[in-house]
């Protein structure tokens, strides 16, 4: 069993920065795909970017993020991270950190955005954006 534990949440002003962090657990962190999700209040969840595990690496962002988001990891601290800038009101919601274990890559690959692409998920961390 993987645990997923996010941390680094919290309330910020537009236009300021914040940094997520995501611990699973497990051997073979470095060849988890790992991915973030986000809930806003009322709205489903959804895709917000994925970084694949493995030697090949693959990062996905969703367009309401790129150039403002950036995903990356430490393998020898089995740690996720997402660094966010220049967050808006609109980035307000809960994010989860998720992880894949068993996907291959290719799978991976058309599938990275699908919830029920990934095996384990975390409690989520909230982020709020005072405008």
């Amino acid at each position: 069993q993987v645990q997923v534990v996010e941390s680094g949440g919290g309330l910020v002003q537009t236009g300021g920065s914040l940094r997520l962090s995501c611990a699973a657990s497990g051997r073979t962190f470095s060849s988890y795909h790992m991915g973030w999700f986000r809930q806003a209040p009322g709205k489903e969840r959804e895709f917000v970017v994925s970084r694949s595990g493995g030697n090949i690496v693959y990062t996905y962002y969703a367009d309401s993020v790129k150039g403002r988001f950036t995903i990356s990891r430490d393998n020898a601290k089995n740690t996720v991270y997402l660094q966010m800038n220049s967050l808006q009101p609109e980035d307000t919601a809960v994010y989860y950190c998720a992880a894949s274990s068993t996907m291959n890559i290719y799978v991976y690959r058309g599938k990275y955005n699908r919830m029920s692409s990934y095996d384990y998920w975390g409690q989520g961390t909230q982020v709020t954006v005072s405008s």
